[in-house]
């Protein structure tokens, strides 16, 4: 039942990287929305590696709280278009962060 959680962090890293991409390619003036978009794309890699790599402990929370703020600064600055990849990246990754860490136990899945 872990390779699930897994999957679903992994889905969230993901999410979050395809949603940095789509930003950084999108035709903008503003250098801040493309510096953040690099962030993002950088801090949801890392934490999708950290997924992979089990060799340093804490990472995968420490980077997933990481990706949480980097989604919720670009849902902020972000404006209204493109909403819905960085909202369900920042679910799925919030909520893999809750069972992994055992904050939140689901009876039956955990």
């Amino acid at each position: 039942m872990d390779v699930f959680w897994l999957v679903i962090g992994g889905l969230g890293g993901v999410l979050a990287v395809v949603d940095g991409i789509v930003r950084l390619r999108a035709r903008r003036d503003r250098r801040a929305s493309s510096t953040l978009a690099v962030l993002e794309i950088i801090v949801a890699a890392l934490f999708v590696l950290s997924l992979l790599l089990p060799y340093v402990p804490w990472s995968w929370l420490v980077l997933g709280i990481a990706v949480i703020v980097v989604l919720v600064i670009v849902l902020v600055t972000g404006g209204r278009r493109g909403l819905a990849l960085p909202i369900v990246a920042l679910v799925l990754v919030g909520f893999f962060l809750l069972v992994w860490s055992r904050v939140l136990v689901i009876p039956g899945l955990n």
